[in-house]
């Protein structure tokens, strides 16, 4: 059985939830700018009957909190040469709109079987399941990381995700977790001093540590 750097060092794509792991797993609602035209809306309709899948009404908006550090950790990542993306079950415009600054490659929204999804992608990247991180927090993920390479879970996460991850953050979601999982994964590759000598280069020019 490998240990859990052995897996690091085989990771090329990382996939991860949002609530609870890119956010705190709080959902806030608030009404809707006058005019707003909110794409996911339709999305959310599909699934109106079963409950839990996102808003759809025409005058509410869920908000979610996202944090800086993960967003710098998808750009390290990138350079490390590791694609990432998202699978979530809840589906929200604020996610779409977080997914598209961030550059995910991929974003899977209003997904209740992901392992059906986790696969597709992996026939979609040509990988094995050993090449691809999944990063969780509740139950409904445990089906992918039972089946990849790198099972993660954040510090808040539920015992039974926890109890069957391969690595457990330091932070919690949506304070960091999913930077964690990335900075050990390319320090295990190791890129982490070359990645990062390349983000502060791209950003400062010129800048030499003193």
């Amino acid at each position: 059985m490998p240990d859990v750097k052995s897996r690091a060092k085989q990771i090329k794509l990382l996939l991860f939830d949002v609530d609870g792991v890119l956010t705190d797993g709080k959902l806030f609602f608030f009404p809707a700018p006058a005019g707003a035209q909110l794409k996911t809306r339709q999305h959310a309709q599909r699934h109106a009957a079963q409950g839990g899948f996102g808003l759809t009404s025409q005058t509410i908006i869920e908000a979610k909190g996202f944090h800086a550090h993960d967003g710098t950790g998808i750009s390290l990542a990138r350079l490390g040469g590791i694609k990432t993306g998202l699978i979530t079950k809840r589906i929200s415009e604020t996610v779409a709109l977080r997914a598209r600054d961030l550059r995910l490659e991929y974003v899977y929204q209003g997904i209740q079987d992901k392992l059906t999804t986790f696969r597709e992608i992996l026939r979609q990247e040509r990988i094995t399941a050993g090449e691809a991180c999944f990063v969780g927090d509740d139950v409904i993920d445990l089906p992918i990381m039972w089946n990849c390479g790198l099972a993660a879970a954040v510090a808040n996460a539920r015992e039974a995700v926890k109890r069957d991850a391969h690595y457990v953050t330091r932070h919690a979601g949506g304070e960091g977790a999913l930077r964690d999982v990335i900075e050990f994964i390319l320090k295990a590759q190791g890129k982490w001093r070359g990645v990062l000598s390349a983000y502060i280069g791209e950003r400062s020019p010129g800048a030499a540590r003193g």
